[in-house]
């Protein structure tokens, strides 16, 4: 495993990169609402970053053909945005952004409801923005990371969540996807976090079992039994004082 640990200069970039991702993500706040189709809110994104002087990182991506992921309901992660899927009410979104700044990549994603959504949802999304939140007072020097993953796996127990075991948060840098992962429950995991690490820590919770599966698509991840899905994530810088939150507005 490789660690590249950032220098104060390397983080001030990324913080640009990171402020990117969260102006997309305040105008998604606001623009995602019963009747806009997901490539809508993709183009509305694309906008954004390259009007910030930004380039989006999951567009062609491994092949991807958007600039963010647009996941609904029982999607997890990976949704592909189309003109065919149209938001109604009662839905629930997932949207993972990515913005490229000066080389270097934030990356965050936040899962927002359509009009009125459902008391399960509700709980759902509370409770998976509770467990990244939980998961972040332990990204400091000298903590195991596996008290991060940790952190997450208890929240979702207390809330009788599945938890998504395939897919977890990363290390960030100039590449989206840097060592280490981070998986979202216990795994002994040995790993003492450093002032320097920058990483994604992205929670993947389930209104029913653990279980997902792919699509004929090859990107779209599904829970098995086709119940809800959240996702939330931030990139964050270990410091000596505590999680510094990369992907937030300037």
């Amino acid at each position: 495993m490789s660690i590249h640990r950032k220098s104060r200069f390397e983080v001030n970039i990324m913080k640009q990169a990171g402020n990117v991702v969260a102006l997309v993500h305040a105008a998604m706040k606001d623009a995602v609402k019963e009747g806009v189709t997901t490539k809508e809110l993709d183009d509305l994104a694309y906008k954004i970053i390259k009007q910030n002087k930004a380039d989006p990182t999951f567009l062609g991506y491994h092949g991807f053909p958007a600039s963010i992921c647009a996941s609904v309901n029982e999607q997890v992660v990976h949704g592909i945005p189309s003109d065919n899927v149209i938001l109604k009410n009662g839905d629930i979104i997932s949207i993972d952004i990515g913005a490229t700044f000066k080389g270097f990549v934030g990356d965050s994603a936040w899962t927002y409801p359509v009009g009125e959504i459902s008391d399960d949802k509700k709980m759902l999304l509370e409770a998976t923005e509770k467990s990244l939140f939980a998961g972040l007072e332990f990204m400091k020097s000298n903590e195991r990371l596996e008290n991060v993953a940790g952190a997450i796996e208890d929240v979702a127990k207390k809330y009788n969540l599945g938890i998504v075991r395939q897919y977890g948060g990363h290390g960030v840098g100039r590449s989206m996807h840097e060592d280490p992962f981070v998986f979202n429950y216990r795994t002994n995991n040995g790993l003492i976090l450093q002032r320097g690490m920058v990483i994604a820590i992205e929670p993947m919770l389930n209104l029913g079992g653990d279980d997902v599966e792919v699509l004929e698509d090859d990107w779209t991840v599904v829970t098995a039994d086709k119940k809800p899905s959240a996702h939330f994530e931030h990139t964050v810088h270990v410091t000596d004082d505590g999680p510094e939150i990369l992907t937030k507005l300037l």
